[in-house]
């Protein structure tokens, strides 16, 4: 049995779409995002408004991506995972809507660290001069 931290983050992200397709399928604007600890995928999904509320009534989006634009999505994403540099903890999230029949992705990627994990990685007499004068 293959183990999520030996597969690529890129094919971790393309389990992720394969996921979310048939959710994809049904919408035309959210942000799909990915959890990241130690170059693993933890959480995903996506947020989304799926509802419009209009002169007293609510009804739903009546179509979401079609498979040529959710295939345009999946391969923007993993495009956008060429752009992730030097970190293993964070977040990417992919902003999406249709315009005009075409997609249009907007990819935040957030980097995350944890001050205790630097304390034990350079221990204080490791600190320049400045750095332990303002302590």
């Amino acid at each position: 049995m293959i183990k999520t931290e030996q597969l690529s983050l890129a094919r971790q992200l393309d389990l992720v779409f394969k996921e979310l397709e048939e959710e994809l399928s049904g919408l035309s604007s959210g942000t799909v995002f990915v959890q990241i600890r130690n170059n693993v995928i933890g959480k995903f999904g996506i947020r989304h408004h799926p509802l419009e509320g209009r002169n007293g009534e609510i009804h739903s989006q009546d179509s979401g991506l079609t498979p040529v634009q959710y295939s345009s999505f999946r391969l923007m994403a993993l495009e956008s995972l060429k752009y992730k540099r030097h970190w293993t903890h964070g977040e990417i999230s992919y902003e999406f809507t249709i315009r005009q029949g075409l997609i249009a992705v907007d990819a935040i990627l957030e980097s995350n660290y944890n001050m205790a994990n630097l304390m034990i990685r350079y221990p204080r007499h490791t600190y320049p001069e400045t750095v332990t004068e303002l302590s």
